[in-house]
């Protein structure tokens, strides 16, 4: 693990935003082929997986931009300390 050490933590946040977003994308085509009848599931299972990605969705927003803004949101950068 000495390779992710060395890549700056905003970096890795940006990483993970990518991560999160692309997991929202694989989530929506699950939910695309249960409702087109070709995975089986229902409409519970329809529902979880949209709140699903709702969720992930905003965690790739959240860290997407705060790795713009260069706040390390991951170790606790947002709050003010002191």
């Amino acid at each position: 693990m000495s390779i992710f050490k060395s890549i700056p933590a905003v970096n890795l946040q940006a990483l993970l935003a990518l991560g999160c977003f692309g997991l929202c994308l694989f989530f929506a085509r699950v939910v695309r082929r249960i409702s087109e009848g070709t995975i089986p599931g229902g409409a519970g299972s329809i529902l979880y997986l949209r709140a699903l990605i709702g969720f992930l969705f905003a965690a790739s927003i959240a860290l997407g931009l705060a790795s713009f803004a260069g706040i390390d949101v991951l170790k606790g950068g947002i709050f003010l300390h002191g």
